[in-house]
């Protein structure tokens, strides 16, 4: 195992490898294809966890979004930049990320929350949902479980991992304001032998229009 690294050093060291592996999320795809067919053109939307732009900002940009990534990585902010032009992306962290007040009609939120601990995990929660617009849309995916502070070897790095069951993820969206729309669990077989089997989240929610 490599010595242990914060998650930016760990995605900083990973690069363009992420999105071999990654970049092709079968239900991270149909979310954004969701996502889309639901927002206007010029929409607003903010992509936590950003990476180097591919899937999330590239298919929103496509659509028509004006796009907003943050990240965690320079390495990844700065491919982010190189591969998607049209969005802007900012290296940032989620628990500490100041957005413009006016909000966005759209926040996703792939993968980011695992390699913190578990009651940041429900605070960055908090956060993204109080940064939608009135009526706007929460997408999200994530390792279910009741984790906290576990220690694994993902991708050649030793990680320390959190996340909440999936009831518990339902359960804080609801409190928060937001209906779920849509949710669902899925296998997921990285093609990578550094990479095990995942079980995956998908949440689709909406704040009200009128709150």
């Amino acid at each position: 195992m490599s010595q242990r690294k914060s998650a930016a050093e760990v995605f900083d060291d990973l690069g363009e490898r992420y999105e071999e592996v990654f970049g092709r999320v079968p239900g991270q795809l149909a979310a954004l294809d969701w996502l889309t067919g639901r927002l206007p053109a010029g929409a607003r939307v903010l992509d936590v966890g950003s990476g180097t732009g591919r899937p999330t900002a590239e298919t929103l940009v496509r659509a028509g979004c004006a796009v907003t990534g943050i990240d965690v990585s320079a390495a990844m902010v700065e491919l982010a930049r190189a591969r998607v032009p049209q969005a802007r992306f900012e290296q940032a962290d989620v628990r500490t990320y100041t957005p413009e007040p006016a909000g966005f009609d759209a926040v996703c939120s792939f993968f980011p929350l695992l390699v913190m601990d578990q009651p940041e995990v429900a605070e960055a929660l908090d956060r993204m949902a109080s940064w939608l617009a009135p009526g706007g849309y929460f997408v999200m995916a994530t390792v279910p479980g009741d984790i906290r502070g576990l220690d694994i070897e993902w991708m050649g790095h030793e990680v320390t991992v959190s996340s909440l069951s999936t009831a518990d993820h339902l359960a804080r969206l609801a409190d928060l304001g937001l209906e779920v729309l849509h949710h669902h669990t899925a296998h997921f077989q990285p093609a990578d032998d550094r990479a095990v089997p995942e079980e995956h989240l998908f949440c689709y929610a909406r704040r009200s229009a009128g709150s």
